[in-house]
């Protein structure tokens, strides 16, 4: 089963996809945010050129587990997303998930610039992972 990640942002959405069978997250792409209408029309073209059966997004929260100021705005997009495509929406603590790609690109010593453009994916990649790997763990 492929399934997609979103690391949502106010500028950009980092994307992230499975491989078929669920185990290895991949980055794919960033997204520059427009409006929400052609954000949501770019996230279901990517559901369907990955043949997507599930979608995960990060959800905001702060370190005491409070949801963040976005974390309404995010589930109202995993809502229209699934109304648009009919596939489950699924939400992740997306706590430090940017910070850990940022230390992680870092560590690998690429400029600043370029970190920039990767992150958000990065990040997708990340929240992707830790849900794939929480989800193995379930069917043991």
């Amino acid at each position: 089963m492929r399934v997609l990640g979103l690391d949502m942002g106010t500028k950009r959405i980092g994307v992230a996809v499975s491989d078929q069978s669920g185990l290895i997250a991949q980055a794919v792409t960033t997204i520059k945010r427009d409006n929400i209408p052609e954000d949501l029309n770019l996230v279901c073209d990517l559901v369907r050129e990955y043949d997507v059966q599930e979608v995960v997004i990060g959800y905001p929260r702060h370190l005491d587990g409070r949801p963040g100021e976005e974390a309404a705005s995010y589930v109202a997009f995993g809502e229209m997303l699934h109304q648009e495509t009919g596939i489950p929406v699924v939400y992740w603590d997306e706590r430090l998930s940017t910070v850990a790609a940022e230390r992680s690109l870092l560590e690998g010593d690429m400029r600043r610039r370029r970190r920039k453009q990767v992150i958000d994916r990065i990040a997708a990649c990340l929240i992707l992972d830790n849900y794939l790997t929480w989800r193995r763990k379930q069917e043991e």
